[in-house]
């Protein structure tokens, strides 16, 4: 059954990157609006799919989370998922040829990993090991793709054709990766997303609160930072596309949610 599926797959992923390579041809360079929005109509429609889940779902129970989880162990929560960032992080710093960076994201991540209980505890930042987060997306940058098209995804929100096309690998970036079973999986996934969406319950009142057009601002704020790619070492910016929050930190300061959320405050990492 898999090797009779395979053949299916590499067509698929042929065809992604066939509309990679035309939608950077096309659409490269850092600039955003509606230039890089072609398919606005549909984007705003799966936008308010998003914004209603969130609204009804992910929001009130993102905010019972906060409310009954204590913050020293939502801290450590936070502190695990973003360790297993790093990770994934050192990888993509040493594709981009940044082996300096990478060295250091490395012994931050390593550090974390065993002095701080699993990276429970950040004891790399105490240290001096500051994090510097990447993903496969702003790799591809690195290596010349353009942005592409403006899309948003269903749960996802925010992203483009190229962070479409390494958002499966980003994705699995994830500590449900150690489980074999379906359900503890899921779990993981869902406390990784509701833990995200926590940290910007404010910053997406903010948010509502500012924008006169929510998706023009999110949209915008998202093509602008990934769009955008500094070649000294020390400002590249790279944040991946997810959604829990993705707005809301385009008003705060950039952050990264490490898993998909409704995109309610849809800019975790703007």
């Amino acid at each position: 059954m898999t090797l009779a599926l395979q053949p299916r797959w590499r067509a698929l992923v042929f065809l992604l990157m066939a509309v990679l390579l035309s939608g950077c041809a096309v659409l490269r360079g850092p600039s955003a609006g509606k230039k890089l929005d072609p398919f606005e109509n549909w984007n705003r429609k799966v936008f308010s799919f998003n914004e209603a889940l969130d609204e009804n779902i992910l929001k009130p129970v993102a905010t019972g989370y906060s409310e009954i989880v204590p913050q020293p162990i939502r801290k450590s929560v936070d502190n695990f998922f973003s360790n297993v960032g790093d990770g994934w992080s050192a990888i993509n710093l040493f594709l981009q040829g940044r082996f300096k960076t990478g060295i250091q994201q490395t012994m931050r991540f390593a550090v974390n990993t065993t002095l701080g209980l699993g990276g429970l505890l950040d004891i790399g930042s105490e240290v001096g090991l500051e994090r510097t987060t990447e993903d496969l997306g702003k790799t591809f940058g690195r290596w010349g793709f353009g942005t592409g098209a403006y899309i948003v995804w269903p749960l996802f929100g925010p992203s483009s054709v190229r962070d479409s096309l390494a958002m499966p690998w980003d994705r699995t970036a994830s500590p449900a990766l150690a489980f074999n079973d379906g359900r503890s999986k899921v779990s993981i996934y869902v406390l990784q997303t509701v833990n995200a969406r926590s940290n910007f319950l404010r910053a997406g009142e903010m948010l509502d609160g500012i924008a006169l057009d929510k998706y023009t601002f999110i949209r915008d704020a998202y093509l602008t930072r990934r769009g955008s790619i500094s070649h000294d070492d020390d400002d590249f910016e790279v944040l991946t596309p997810a959604s829990a929050a993705s707005a809301a930190s385009a008003a705060e300061t950039p952050a990264v949610a490490p898993a998909p959320a409704a995109s309610a405050a849809s800019a975790a990492k703007l």
